[in-house]
C-alpha cells in the first residue's frame, strides 16, 4: 500500500477534567491533536504507512507534539521547524443539554507563517498515493492557504488521489480571505470530498432541500442530503466521491451517527448508530475520514464496505478521550459485524 500524506496544524489541547466548566478548573488535561494529525494517527493504527506534514516551533512544546506523532507510528520526517509557538485550544466538555465549548489561542502559530516554497512537495509526495488536507488549514492564514494550494497542485500533477474534509470553523477565517473563492479553488482538485450540511452551506451556499438540521437533528434522514451530494458533484466535476456525515444531536451526551456516500450514480447509506454515552466527540469527523481513506484503499470497488468501516470507526472514537482514534481494524470490524456489547475480551 502506498503511503498517505496529511498536511495541517497540530495543537496543544487543554481541557478541564471530566465535564467541569472552565470556571471550575484547577488543572487542565493536556493532549495533542488536530484534524490532519488525527487522520494520520487513525491510518497508522490500521497499518497504513502515513506521513504527517506540518511546521512546529523548535521548543519543548513543539517537540512534545512531534513525539506524540512518533509514538503513534506516524512518520515525521517531513515536518519542518520555525516560528515561535504551537497553537493551543481550550475545550470545555459539555454534558446532556450543555454543549461543548472551544476557545482558540492559535494566532501567530508556527504553521500560520508557512507559505509556498517552504516545503519540497515533490520530495514529500515521492512514493505516495494519497494526499489529505482539510478546510482548517486555509482558514488559519492567507499564507497557509497558499501553501495548501501549492500542495494540491503538485499532488495533482504527480497523480495522487486527493481528499478533503471541508471542516468549516466559524471562529477561524478572520484574516480577511475570501473563504468561498479559496475553498472552491482548493476543492476543485479533490477526488474525495467529505463534509456535513454546515460545511457545504458555509463554504459554497449549498443547502439540503427541505430540511432544517437544527430542529430535525434528532431524526436526520440520509435521503435529505442526497441533494447536497449532487450539488457538490455538480460544482466539483473532478470529484469521484462525495460523502456526508449525518449526526443527530439528541443531547451533548447522546448522538446518532451515520453516513452517506455518492459516486455520481449510486448512493450508499451506512447503518445508523446510537451513541448514548459520549466520552469525547472531538475528532469524530477526523476518525471518520481516517476510516474512509483506509476503507477506500483496503476495499477498492466496494464503497459500501468502505463507508461502513468509516462510520463504525468514528462511532468507536466517541468512546475515547482525546483527539485521536486509538482503535484497531479488528475492533472496527467487530462493531461492523454487529457486536456492540462492550464485553470484556479475555
Amino acid at each position: 500500500m502506498k503511503k498517505v500524506i496529511t498536511f495541517g496544524e497540530i495543537m496543544l489541547r487543554l481541557s478541564p477534567p471530566g465535564s467541569l466548566r472552565f470556571s471550575q478548573a484547577n488543572s487542565f488535561d493536556a493532549v495533542y491533536g488536530g484534524g490532519e494529525s488525527n487522520v494520520a494517527v487513525s491510518l497508522a493504527n490500521y497499518g497504513v504507512p502515513v506521513d504527517f506534514v506540518t511546521r512546529l516551533p523548535k521548543n519543548d512544546i513543539g517537540y512534545c507534539a512531534l513525539m506524540e506523532m512518533r509514538k503513534r507510528g506516524v512518520n515525521t520526517g517531513n515536518i519542518i521547524f520555525g516560528g515561535e509557538r504551537l497553537g493551543i485550544y481550550f475545550l470545555e466538555t459539555g454534558a446532556v443539554s450543555r454543549g461543548s465549548k472551544v476557545i482558540y489561542d492559535r494566532s501567530n502559530s508556527a504553521i500560520s507563517e508557512i507559505g509556498p516554497g517552504t516545503i519540497d512537495w515533490e520530495n514529500v509526495f515521492d512514493g505516495a498515493g494519497w494526499f489529505h488536507w482539510t478546510g482548517i488549514t486555509p482558514a488559519i492564514s492567507q499564507s497557509a492557504a497558499d501553501a495548501c494550494l501549492e500542495a494540491v497542485q503538485v499532488a495533482k500533477e504527480m497523480g495522487l488521489t486527493i481528499s478533503t474534509d471541508l471542516n468549516y470553523r466559524a471562529k477561524l477565517w478572520n484574516y480577511g480571505g475570501d473563504r468561498e473563492a479559496i475553498m472552491t479553488e482548493l476543492t476543485s482538485y479533490c477526488d474525495v470530498i467529505l463534509g456535513n450540511e454546515e460545511d457545504a452551506e458555509k463554504h459554497f451556499d449549498i443547502k439540503p432541500e427541505g430540511l432544517d438540521v437544527t430542529t430535525q437533528g434528532h431524526d436526520v434522514k440520509a435521503g435529505a442530503f442526497l441533494s447536497v451530494c449532487r450539488q457538490m458533484m455538480g460544482k466539483f466535476p473532478n470529484a469521484k466521491k462525495v460523502i456526508t456525515t449525518l449526526r443527530g444531536s439528541i443531547s451533548a451526551s447522546h448522538n446518532t451517527w451515520a453516513g452517506v456516500l455518492y459516486d455520481g450514480k449510486n448512493v450508499f447509506e451506512s447503518p445508523k448508530y446510537q451513541i448514548t454515552h459520549i466520552v469525547d466527540r472531538v475528532g469524530g469527523g477526523d476518525s471518520f475520514m481516517g476510516g474512509l481513506i483506509y476503507g477506500l484503499l483496503k476495499y477498492p470497488g466496494d464503497d459500501q464496505n468502505a463507508l461502513d468501516f468509516a462510520v463504525a470507526a468514528s462511532c468507536l472514537k466517541h468512546t475515547i478521550k482525546g483527539d485521536a482514534n486509538l482503535v484497531t481494524v479488528a475492533e472496527v470490524e467487530k462493531l461492523m459485524g454487529g457486536d456492540s456489547s462492550g464485553r470484556v475480551a479475555r
